[in-house]
Parts: C-alpha cells; structure tokens; sequence
C-alpha cells in the first residue's frame, strides 16, 4: 500500500445545537502508518474517542454528524462507504478494543463463541473456527485456551477479559487495530502486561495501531508519535521524545505538569499522640457455592490487618484488584459485616456497634466515592444531597443551609450549583460535590476509595490538592485507597502494601516506594508506566 495506512483529513463533527460548543471535532488531521503506534492524548471531551468512532462508522447519527473531511484506508473514503461495506471492514481489516470489556462481550454467551461468532460474520468456514478461536486465546497469552473457551465473561478477571477483547480485535489480521482507553480500568501489572501484548501483536503483524488513552506513562511506554487534542481540536503532533520531554504547546505542557509523580522527599510528620482510628486483626470472610451450586468455598478477603491513623495524617492502601483494598475500606464504614478484630474510632469499637451508636459514629466517618454520579441521587439537586447527612443527624434547616453553600464555595464551585442536577455538571465538579457531601457532617475521618481513578490527569491533580488542603484545614484523618502508585506518592504520608488480604509492606510512603523490601511491592513498581520518561524531564528540568 503506497502512502499512509490510514489517512484523516479536514474531519469535523457537528455537535447538537444545545451543547456548549459547536462541534466535537474541528478540521482534525492525521495520519497512520503501516507498524506505527500513533497515541492520541487529551482530557474528556477533547474528542478522542469521537475520532476513532468515526473511524469506525460508529458515530450516533441521530446525535453527531460529520459536517466535513475524509477518512480514507485502501484508497477509499471510509465517511462514503456503504454500511454494508463498513460491516466488511470492520474486524477484517479495522479492528477496535473497547474501554470496558465487560459491557462489549455477551454476558449470556461462552468466551469461545463470541470469538467464533466474529469469524462466522466473516464467513470463515465452520471446520475452522473452534481451532481459531483456540489459537487466539492462545496467542493473547491466556492460560489453558480450552477451558477459557468454556467460561462465561463473568468468569474472568478484568485482565483476561481485556485479553479475550484483544484476541477479537485481532481475530481477522486487521490492517488497522483502534485501542480506545484499553488499559485505564486495570491494576498497574496488569496495565503493563496488556501494554507488552499490543506492542509485540503490532510488531509481529505489522499493524498500525492508534492508540486513546488519557495516562502520559502509557504514551512513553508505547507510543511512537503522539498526537495532543484539545477541545476537538488537534494542537501538537509529533515523535513521542519530542512531545512527551519537550512539548511546545501550553496545554501539553500543563497535561504533563498535572501528571503525579513520586515524591522525593517526605513531608513533615503528622502528630502520631491523636489517634483517630486503630484497626486491629481485621479479618472479612466471602463465602461461595454450597448445597445446589456445588461445594462451598471460603475466601479471606481481609486476613488479620492492623493499623491506625491521627488526625492530620493520611494512609495510604495500595495493591492490585482483589487485594482487599475497597473491602477494608467498606468494613470500616460498616458498610460490610466484620468477621473479626476490632476497629476503634475514638476509642470505641465500631466492629460491635448497633444502633445509636453506629448512627452517631456515621456522622463522624464519611466516604468519597470512585464514581460520585452514581453515588449521586439524579433526581436530587446537589443542594439537597449534601443538606441530607447534616439533616439526617439533628441539624437545623437554616444551618445545613450554610454549611451546604460554604462548602460549595470552599471545594471550588459556586453556591448556585446548589440548584442543578448532578448530569449538568462534569466528572472532576461531581467529585467535588462528593466532597462537599461528605465534609457536610463535619467528620473526623474521610475514606476514599479510589476518589481519584476516574479523573483525567489535570482534574485529578486539582482534587488531590483540594483533599490535601481540606485534610490540614480540618485536621482529618484520612484511609486514601487507590492503585495508582504515582497518586499514592503524591498525597499520602504512610503507606500500606495489600497482597490477598495481608499486608506484605508498610512505613513512610518515599520510604516505601524508593526502596521497597518485599518481591511484591517491587513488582508492583516496576509496572508504573513510564518511569524512563520521568527520568528524562527530571533531567531536562533546569536545576
């Protein structure tokens, strides 16, 4: 094929007449080459995915219209194609792996057949397809093809899902492989793994692949030209060490400047004399199957973990998926039964609580949640959700009224937000709204379970300031769980290493992270995405 793999041109995407711009692309030019990994970065709304929809044919067309330019592969201008064309295209020599495999694969259908109903779309011949649908499997680096063949998605990790998704895509040898935000719900081990498997798939096939992603580590480690859009625009292209070291437009330079990295030197300690929270041999059992659905199986989701937090400090639980990092978090709130230990708030042991007791101590522990509009009541105005904890524990009217504006005032947004809806405002503004819900009591200690994740890289910077700044103004105590170990880094004074339900590491968070003891923890470091990227600005930075 003479000339790029793929070609965009001119492309602009008209939004509806009632959204706050006129279009969700304008006039974007790229091009992708045979064996190139092209990343196209920016915050939501930057219009990203709405350029690889349209790649795809996928566009809603009852809700965005391409008002001009072309997409041409092979010569032709795929905005022109036919649908039945498209249909062809797709998966045989345009492949895409979506975000969450989870709400793509049929949840009522085995891993093998899906793949083989991809094959069967495309008029491979019936004989053929089982081997097929094996060979993928084992080409994505599955365990036992076989049996994963025989398992329903529910069955599967979010790892091998991911890798089911990756054996779809590439089920037909496609030219073209489209990645959407393949990675951002995964563990840093498994991130780094899906990573290697897409870079040697392309090197081996020789695809062109485009890359969507909001995490500059994941460009350094794969990209090898990057392309930066904003507000549907594209304003920086270029090699992946010159734009990612040396970026020469100022939202580039922001997006990078946003991104957490580990820090160097550790803060000032907090005062250790005024505990607030002393968990002690916290143990939490799940146990599955039994009588009809066969023999019952026990699993210790937490196993014998002890620490405490004082106010002013925050704590830091780190880990994988299945760590017991949102479990511990959960059964701190009682939002989970305890199966043993004890968890003292002040003194008092809220594993036994009941009642009054467990009421008054919920007016003193809140949690912020990873994803706050589904925490949010949509049919209640903001106003009124973050008036509901003070309401439901004695405070007056006129006074949650007050408090409810001032902290609407102090996380960042503007007392009249009270009045609207929580789909009128954006992710980072919903988060705030979390926070301001959960300050609204008044607590002496904030759980947040993974309050961060779903943030693009400038909002989450701003929020883990805010949570910073709130922390010292209030004098909390603060359990702050995530996986991302850079964010870990940034807002935590001591850490804790999950592995199974056990703690494998614990102490000052630098401490930790730049010379960390246990196997674990050192792998758990070694997958960060992008640690020689970070090295090289740190080198190009003036002293």
């Amino acid at each position: 094929m003479n000339g790029p793999l793929l070609s965009i041109e001119n492309l602009t995407v008209a939004l509806p007449s009632a959204g706050e711009r006129s279009h969700a692309v304008s006039g974007v030019n790229l091009s992708l080459e045979a064996g190139e990994i092209l990343c196209i970065v920016g915050e939501s709304g930057s219009g990203k995915s709405i350029t690889a929809s349209a790649v795809m044919g996928l566009l809603p067309s009852d809700l965005l219209k391409v008002e001009s330019g072309s997409i041409r592969y092979a010569g032709r201008d795929l905005l022109r194609v036919g649908e039945s064309e498209m249909r062809r295209l797709r998966g045989a020599k345009i492949g895409m792996i979506f975000q969450e495999p989870m709400t793509s694969l049929n949840p009522v259908m085995k891993i093998g057949r899906q793949i083989e109903e991809v094959l069967e779309a495309h008029d491979v011949p019936k004989a053929q397809r089982s081997a097929r649908a094996l060979a993928l499997l084992d080409a994505v680096g599955l365990p036992d093809p076989a049996a994963i063949a025989e398992r329903y998605p529910f069955r599967l990790s979010g790892g091998q899902r991911q890798r089911v998704m990756i054996a779809m895509a590439i089920a037909l040898e496609p030219d073209i492989l489209i990645a959407d935000e393949p990675t951002t719900a995964l563990d840093v081990t498994t991130q780094a793994q899906i990573l290697k498997l897409i870079r040697d798939l392309q090197r081996e096939r020789g695809m062109g692949v485009l890359f969507i992603t909001h995490d500059f580590g994941v460009v350094a480690d794969i990209a090898d030209r990057v392309a930066v859009m904003q507000k549907g625009k594209l304003v920086e292209l270029g090699k992946v060490d010159e734009i990612l070291v040396k970026p020469t437009h100022p939202y580039t330079r922001s997006l990078i400047e946003a991104v957490p990295r580990f820090r160097s030197e550790a803060d000032e300690a907090p005062d250790a004399s005024q505990e607030v929270l002393a968990v002690k041999g916290l143990t939490k059992v799940y146990h599955t199957g039994g009588g009809f659905f066969g023999a019952a199986r026990e699993l210790k989701a937490v196993d014998d973990v002890s620490f405490s937090i004082s106010r002013g400090e925050t704590l830091g639980l780190v880990g994988e998926s299945g760590s017991g990092k949102s479990t511990i978090g959960q059964c701190i709130m009682r939002l989970h039964s305890i199966d043993g230990g004890t968890v003292l708030f002040n003194g008092i042991n809220i594993a036994e609580a009941r009642s009054a007791t467990l009421h008054a101590y919920r007016a003193k522990a809140q949690m912020i949640f990873q994803d706050p509009f589904a925490s949010l009541n949509p049919r209640h105005k903001v106003g009124r959700s973050i008036m509901a904890g003070p309401l439901a524990h004695g405070v007056d009217k006129a006074t949650a009224t007050r408090r409810m504006e001032r902290l609407l005032e102090r996380v960042g947004l503007n007392a009249s937000a009270a009045g609207r809806y929580p789909h009128e405002f954006s992710g980072g503004q919903r988060q705030r709204i979390g926070i301001a819900r959960a300050l609204a009591v008044e607590p002496d200690l904030l759980v947040a379970d993974e309050a961060v994740s779903a943030l693009d890289v400038s909002v989450q910077a701003q929020v883990l300031d805010l949570l910073r700044e709130i922390r010292d103004e209030f004098r909390l105590a603060m359990l702050f769980i995530t996986h991302d170990l850079r964010v870990a880094s940034q807002i935590c004074d001591r850490v804790i290493v999950l592995h199974k339900g056990r703690i494998v590491e614990e102490g000052e968070v630098t401490s930790v992270f730049q010379s960390p003891r246990d196997p674990y923890t050192q792998r758990l470091l070694a997958a960060v995405p992008g640690k020689n990227w970070h090295r090289a600005i740190e080198q190009s930075e003036p002293a």
